[in-house]
């Protein structure tokens, strides 16, 4: 997905799988979502982006970034500090993110009433650059 690979889903995320480009405040997105049916429509699961842009070249910048662009209040966003190998992210209880060189970052969303922060930590942990890690699967 746009230069990164997931290497690992939870066993009951939905299979419902769509991907999505867009742009936003000269940032581009590659957005894979996937999704279930529940009784009443479908209920997003997981989301990952892949974030390009020159605004981009700090973890401060993205942290900005995305709190303008998720329309949080940043000064009440409670992230840590996380490493993703060497790059630098932050993560909350259903949000991760890092910068993965600068202008290029990746930020996970779960749905929370689902999974926990260790399932939102064993997704980022397994993603990579696409050719360094095995494609997706479910365990």
């Amino acid at each position: 997905m746009d230069g990164f690979r997931i290497g690992y889903l939870p066993p009951d995320v939905g299979d419902l799988v769509s991907d999505f480009v867009s742009e936003w405040e000269d940032v581009t997105f590659a957005t894979r979502v996937w999704e279930r049916q529940v009784e009443d429509g479908h209920r997003v699961d997981l989301r990952v982006h892949v974030l390009r842009g020159d605004r981009l070249g700090t973890i401060a910048k993205l942290r900005d970034f995305l709190a303008e662009y998720h329309e949080r209040d940043n000064a009440d966003w409670a992230l840590t500090d996380f490493q993703h190998g060497e790059d630098p992210g932050l993560i909350g209880a259903a949000e991760a993110f890092w910068l993965a060189a600068p202008g290029v970052a990746v930020d996970v969303l779960v749905d929370p009433e689902r999974f926990t922060v260790g399932n939102l930590r064993a997704i980022t942990q397994r993603i990579a650059t696409a050719a360094a890690d095995p494609p997706a699967r479910r365990t």
